[in-house]
């Protein structure tokens, strides 16, 4: 059974995306358009987004009149998006919409996953949610060099020192990438 993984990016203010829900402001870092492969989970095999992040997605590359730019991210690996919402599908994408809690998804997503790992990739209340329900295995975070007056929260959760263990620190372009172990 692989991990389960919250890997984004933030702001140095801990925002992980601007007022209006948008990520503008990390594709503006240099290289922040064409994440370097070391900064993206390469043994996930199943991917998972709120609706918020999807509906982002779709929106800001057109997907749904481009439907071959979802496989440029996501692959084709599966994708679970928790909403309770009706939302539209790319042609050709493996998208898996929840409405439940993290707890009754996890059989249905850890089946998917198989012996990969799990990559929540966003936003930061749906991580809280699988920290929550005693999921989450790992924080992996980008932290660009952007401060942001207001936006979506990296993790709107308190979490104690305890809780967490650094087992990495480095810089990947201008980017600090940092990898906590959740502990407990």
């Amino acid at each position: 059974m692989g991990k389960i993984i919250f890997d984004t990016a933030a702001t140095l203010n801990g925002w992980i995306a601007d007022e209006d829900n948008s990520l503008e402001w990390l594709f503006a870092v240099p290289d922040g358009d064409a994440a370097s492969a070391e900064l993206v989970p390469s043994t996930a095999t199943v991917l998972v987004e709120g609706s918020t992040t999807y509906e982002w997605v779709l929106d800001a590359s057109d997907i749904l009149a481009h439907p071959e730019r979802w496989h440029e991210f996501h692959g084709h690996r599966p994708t679970f998006v928790f909403t309770t919402r009706s939302l539209p599908v790319p042609e050709g994408a493996d998208i898996r919409f929840v409405s439940g809690s993290v707890a009754e998804a996890l059989p249905h997503l850890r089946e998917a996953a198989g012996d990969g790992d799990i990559w929540v990739v966003g936003g930061g209340d749906l991580a809280g949610q699988f920290l929550d329900a005693g999921a989450l295995d790992e924080i992996a975070l980008s932290i660009a060099p952007v401060a942001l007056a207001w936006g979506a929260p990296l993790f709107p959760r308190r979490v104690e020192s305890d809780r967490l263990r650094l087992v990495e620190a480095r810089a990947v372009g201008q980017f600090a990438r940092l990898r906590y172990e959740v502990v407990g």
